[in-house]
């Protein structure tokens, strides 16, 4: 590794590229792996654009939850794809370079969708809270105009907290090795093999890391203790069940991915070990969003069904196309 480092050390004021390192060094296993992500990239692809398309279509599903459900979709397809086309360039070259900007921008839209998505999925847990704790004013409380508010504040706010991040990350100077311990470009792995005093942008990126994750974290936490009351408070067994089986798929998938984030990011900077991150990571940026239309579609009744529907069309259209020829 110490070699590998030397032979791209460079004397220049600034690197005009990187190199990433990608998940695994060992060339046996390029091709296998190459084929286990692409299938992986394939099914995050298929499984969201089809949840986004199903929850568009189908006029059963235009309540709030299928909403931002929606847009829970969209954010996943696009780190994902953020992350996914090129960490698959890593098994197929020799040398995988990503230019300064090209890294900037990596940077830069993932984080976004990586920052979109928690406040989604809280935006997801209060809407859970509303439709369970205040059901007579469901509709009233959950407008369109407020799911709509709530989705723009999570992407703006997004937006803000990236730009913040990024500036911090490239304002520092890399002037030695240009080689990224990880699969895509990020802040800390970037940060270490930054020449310059790091020490400000460490502050920032992980003061910001502990706010998002804790303030969106209590904002489903609040909800879901309001939903545990109200539904302890039933009287009917068959209510509960029901109940609780409308939030079944959320919190699956908030333990999931607040899980491995929390892993990930709230670790003291001296204990990271980049081996570990690198596979928090490969399981938050590629499993997670090939999970989620799995978790949202498998255990949703309105989901299934509406996925029969759409098959019923599209057998019927394919049929009458059949007959016409």
């Amino acid at each position: 590794m110490k070699e590998m480092i030397k032979l791209n050390e460079t004397s220049q004021s600034q690197v005009t590229e990187f190199i990433l390192m990608g998940i695994i060094n060992t060339p046996e296993l390029q091709s296998p792996l190459f084929a286990v992500f692409f299938l992986n990239y394939m099914a995050t692809a298929v499984g969201n654009l089809g949840l986004i398309i199903l929850t568009s279509v189908d006029s059963n599903l235009n309540s709030p939850m299928y909403f931002f459900l929606r847009h829970l979709a969209f954010v996943d397809l696009g780190y994902s794809t953020a992350i996914g086309p090129k960490m698959l360039v890593s098994f197929i070259e020799e040398k995988n370079v990503i230019s300064y900007h090209g890294c900037m921008m990596q940077l830069f839209f993932f984080g976004i969708f990586i920052a979109s998505e928690l406040f989604i999925l809280s935006a997801m847990a209060y809407d859970r809270y509303v439709a369970i704790c205040k059901p007579l004013f469901y509709m009233v409380i959950m407008s369109d105009s407020v799911c709509w508010i709530l989705v723009a504040i999570s992407y703006l706010y997004g937006i803000l907290v990236c730009l913040v991040v990024m500036t911090e990350t490239f304002k520092s100077s890399f002037c030695e090795s240009n080689i990224i311990r990880n699969f895509y470009c990020d802040s800390l792995p970037l940060l270490s093999i930054a020449c310059s005093d790091t020490s400000e942008a460490d502050l920032v990126i992980m003061t910001f890391s502990a706010l998002n994750l804790v303030s969106s974290l209590l904002i489903i936490l609040i909800s879901y203790m309001l939903i545990l009351v109200a539904i302890l408070r039933m009287n009917s067994s068959e209510g509960r069940y029901k109940a609780f089986s409308t939030c079944g798929s959320h919190l699956t998938g908030v333990v999931i991915f607040y899980g491995t984030l929390l892993f990930m990011y709230l670790q003291p900077q001296s204990s990271h070990s980049f081996d570990t991150d690198k596979m928090a990571s490969v399981f938050y940026t590629l499993v997670i969003p090939m999970l989620n239309p799995l978790i949202y579609s498998l255990r949703n009744k309105e989901v299934k069904g509406a996925l029969k529907r759409l098959f019923k069309k599209s057998r019927k259209l394919l049929f009458k196309g059949q007959c016409s020829i």
